[in-house]
């Protein structure tokens, strides 16, 4: 899998790391890359053009995530996908951050995260249903913006800390299906619910809403895995 199309020009030596920290992430999630597939250092430095030093920094980060793993004599791989269980548990983290998030930021109410946030609504509801590998990583792209913003949005460094350390499993527990996109229009019906409380300023909304929106990702996660079986 070539991640160069994840980024288009890679910054100068500073920012080097999280740009092929991004590039990676992105073909993770976005199943460039599949379960279990190798992640060779050398091969990832000549397709983004940069030494092997920013990419062995960029997968170290991935590994903290969970999203690749290594071994010993064998180097990095992609981690498998998530487990029944461990989806349930993610879907249970997100319900202890994601309310807490959205109810301080409708406390906060900054302009420019509200209209951040309305551009993530628009721009998910424009995605197209069913598969392909450009549908889904506009769906996750915009979804995840916006449930990060809210994390932003909520002033508490340590809630948006809490949100990226699930570092892109969010999005990627989709690929265990083969529907591709089916849920983008439900995604931004729930997600302007959410808005609209937070631009009301009704704190108490705002965390209902969200745990409401997370509830029904995780039934529709159930539905797709009971039709699989």
């Amino acid at each position: 899998m070539n991640p160069t199309a994840a980024v288009r020009a890679l910054p100068s030596r500073a920012a080097l790391s999280d740009s092929v920290y991004d590039a990676l992430r992105a073909s993770i999630v976005d199943g460039g890359y599949g379960p279990d597939e190798p992640v060779r250092i050398d091969i990832v430095a000549r397709e983004l053009q940069v030494s092997q030093t920013p990419v062995r920094e960029a997968l170290a980060r991935l590994e903290a995530t969970g999203l690749v793993v290594r071994a010993a004599l064998r180097g990095y791989r992609v981690a498998p996908l998530q487990s029944d269980e461990q989806i349930d548990d993610l879907i249970e983290t997100r319900l202890a951050i994601e309310p807490l998030a959205a109810a301080r930021t409708a406390s906060v109410a900054d302009p420019a995260v509200l209209e951040g946030l309305a551009e993530t609504i628009r721009e998910l509801g424009s995605v197209p249903t069913g598969q392909g590998r450009e549908a889904m990583a506009a769906y996750w792209r915009w979804d995840e913006r916006f449930h990060e913003l809210l994390a932003e949005g909520s002033g508490n460094g340590y809630l948006l800390a809490a949100y990226r350390a699930l570092g892109g499993h969010v999005q990627r527990f989709r690929l265990m299906g083969d529907s591709g996109i089916t849920d983008a229009t439900d995604a931004a019906r729930e997600h302007a619910a959410i808005l609209e409380a937070v631009v009301s300023g009704d704190a108490e909304r705002a965390g209902t809403a969200m745990r409401e929106h997370i509830e029904a990702v995780r039934d529709r996660s159930h539905a797709e895995r009971t039709a699989r079986r």
